[in-house]
């Protein structure tokens, strides 16, 4: 079993950073591609983006430029630095993890966190 824990949310103002971080209690995410995604209030999961285990990136059209994700193998972590956030940036943002399937499909993913909020002000 894969537990994944997120942090790092928070209120910002628009055009401000953060950084979110996922990791997992139990076992490790050895081998496992970590997808981010969103979901803001009244719409469904967005893929935001991803990275598989040898550190190749996917991301939406929607945050390239401006969203990098990274993992640190050795810590057991996955991160998602978010940069020139703009107001439909909020959401919950939520790691999951998947060993094969499309990586935009939230279906694909087996674990997932339970989420943390972003809210970015105008």
């Amino acid at each position: 079993q894969v537990q994944l824990v997120e942090s790092g949310g928070g209120l910002v103002q628009a055009g401000g950073s953060l950084r979110l971080s996922c990791t997992t209690s139990g076992r490790t995410f050895n081998s496992y591609t970590v997808g981010w995604f969103r979901q803001a209030p009244g719409k469904g999961r967005e893929f935001v983006a991803a990275i598989s285990w040898g550190g190749d990136t996917y991301y939406a059209n929607s945050v390239k430029g401006r969203l990098t994700c990274s993992r640190d193998n050795a810590k057991n972590m996955v991160y998602l630095e978010m940069n020139s956030l703009k107001p439909e940036d909020t959401a919950v943002y939520y790691c999951a993890a998947q060993l094969k399937g499309p990586i935009a499909q939230p279906t694909s993913y087996n674990y997932w966190g339970q989420g943390t909020q972003v809210t970015v002000s105008s």
